[in-house]
């Protein structure tokens, strides 16, 4: 019995020597071992006696193990701080029912067993690791519970730079707001460089003025909410801005002239809201926008002269507003400019010649706009645009006969104008724009029956009264057939009366005969 007793612990010994000897693997990687004992060594199982790390609580605690009298610490990355850990799990338990996190995920940066939606980094200070970026909404993220709230929490992270919440705050109404600490106050700084809250219904309200706190923010993205009120001035103290997306929500009162002081915006999104008044001159100060859409708002007056500045424009969209009179001074400065997107203002004056001098330009759409007078001949000279929208205007005179010659334009619509004459278009390029070129409601325009293809473009054919979409003109392929044509279908009905029975030979006789008369 002793002996018995004596060989089950010499085996257990060995094997937890093996099992040692596999986590020292992991642990040296610059340990150069042969394959054949690289092999063995895995193929020797490690039983349960045999444990590298021991659970206490919440926490792993190390574990060292002695091989040739000298001990070896293993590594772990689930060290973080104990108050930043209670937090976290506060945040989890108030906005997602996914897991019993403190007990399914007890160690939340452990790369081993973290769970969805969080990413960590260590200190620069320190060894431990914090949370650095939390997803909330979108799978496989973690969801959100019908009573969740805006976890005001979250700001007191100290080491969080990136927070997502889609469509997370959608039947329990609630705002965005910071929690009452000493530490969080309008001198403090944050690490956060990117707030963004997506598509939530439920969530109301202001922008707090706090926002401000946010020191080190570079991406604001508060789109498809139900954020109200004024924008607070306070939002452009934050200097560090690259991106400002505050889109689809109620927000109301005119656009802060302080909107001017966020020197690195690149983006700018204040488009779907309730906003009014004119839009400030202070615009101009931004030299590095690309992005700049106030679309479907309350908005009146005019462009401010000083929009020429923005040097670096690509995309500007202002269309459903109340914008009228005069187009700014100097808006061919505007060369990087690729889409102007302008419909349904109260404009009333002659179209802009001026856009025929932005080259870049690629999609232009000014329709429901009251523009009058001619379209610009020097329009033509855009080969790079692809949408041309003028429709419901007041547009006289001619299509420019240069249209035709737009390579890449794809989507072409000037109907419900006043426009007269022959359409400039051959087939080729009827053909091209099919059901993507509308030149209906202009009812002095006429096409050339030559060039007639029979696309619904709403236009009559010249001298008739037939609509363009009736006329299927005549091709080689579709001319009545020759005499000699005749005759070979003639002789296929003989041949294949006589030679039916024998389906193989009839097929081989007229295999033989047909590429003859192909080419007559």
């Amino acid at each position: 019995m002793n002996g018995m007793k004596m060989k089950m612990k010499n085996e257990t010994q060995s094997n937890c020597k093996l099992c040692n000897m596999k986590q020292l693997l992991f642990i040296t990687p610059n340990r150069m071992l042969s394959l054949p004992l690289l092999l063995l060594v895995f193929s020797i199982p490690c039983f349960p006696p045999c444990v590298s790390t021991i659970s206490t609580g919440h926490f792993h605690v190390n574990q060292r193990i002695r091989k040739s009298n000298q001990a070896v610490l293993l590594p772990t990355n689930n060290n973080m701080n104990p108050s930043e850990v209670e937090t976290l799990f506060k945040i989890m338990e108030s906005m997602s029912s996914d897991h019993a996190w403190r007990i399914s995920f007890p160690n939340p940066c452990n790369s081993a067993s973290s769970w969805p939606g969080i990413e960590c980094k260590p200190g620069l200070n320190d060894k431990l690791l914090h949370v650095s970026r939390l997803d909330f909404g979108s799978p496989p993220n973690p969801s959100c519970k019908s009573t969740a709230t805006f976890p005001s929490l979250v700001f007191t992270l100290p080491y969080l730079t990136s927070l997502f919440f889609f469509h997370c705050f959608t039947q329990t109404k609630t705002n965005i707001s910071f929690p009452l600490l000493p530490h969080i106050s309008s001198n403090s700084s944050s690490s956060l460089q990117q707030l963004s809250l997506i598509s939530n219904p439920a969530l109301v309200g202001p922008i707090p003025p706090q926002i401000s706190s946010l020191h080190s923010l570079r991406i604001l993205t508060l789109s498809q909410n139900r954020l109200s009120g004024k924008i607070p001035v306070q939002l452009f103290l934050l200097n560090s801005l690259v991106h400002l997306d505050l889109s689809y929500n109620v927000l109301t009162g005119p656009i802060p002239p302080q909107v001017g002081s966020l020197r690195k915006l690149v983006g700018l999104d204040l488009s779907y809201n309730s906003l009014n008044g004119s839009i400030p001159e202070t615009i101009g100060h931004l030299g590095l926008l690309q992005k700049f859409d106030l679309s479907s708002n309350f908005l009146v007056g005019n462009i401010p002269d000083s929009i020429q500045n923005l040097n670096s424009l690509v995309f500007m969209a202002l269309s459903s507003n109340k914008l009228g009179g005069k187009f700014p001074q100097g808006l061919e400065k505007l060369q990087s400019l690729q889409y102007f997107i302008m419909d349904d203002n109260p404009m009333f004056i002659p179209l802009p010649e001026v856009f025929g001098k932005l080259m870049k330009l690629e999609e232009l759409r000014v329709a429901n706009s009251g523009y009058s007078g001619i379209i610009p001949p020097s329009f033509s000279h855009l080969t790079n645009l692809s949408t041309l929208s003028l429709q419901n205007n007041r547009l006289t005179g001619e299509i420019p006969v240069g249209f035709g010659s737009l390579c890449h334009i794809y989507h072409l619509n000037l109907s419900r104008n006043m426009l007269a004459g022959i359409v400039p278009f051959n087939s080729t390029f009827l053909k091209r724009l099919g059901r993507n070129l509308d030149l209906s409601k202009n009812p002095g325009l006429c096409l050339s029956p030559s060039e007639a293809y029979g696309v619904k473009i709403g236009v009559s054919l010249c001298g008739s009264n037939r609509t363009a979409s009736t006329i299927q003109p005549f091709h080689k392929s579709e001319a009545a057939p020759s005499v000699l044509c005749k005759s070979f279908f003639l002789l296929c009905s003989i041949l294949g009366t006589i030679l039916l029975p024998h389906f193989s030979i009839f097929h081989l006789v007229v295999s033989v005969i047909f590429p003859f008369f192909y080419f007559f």
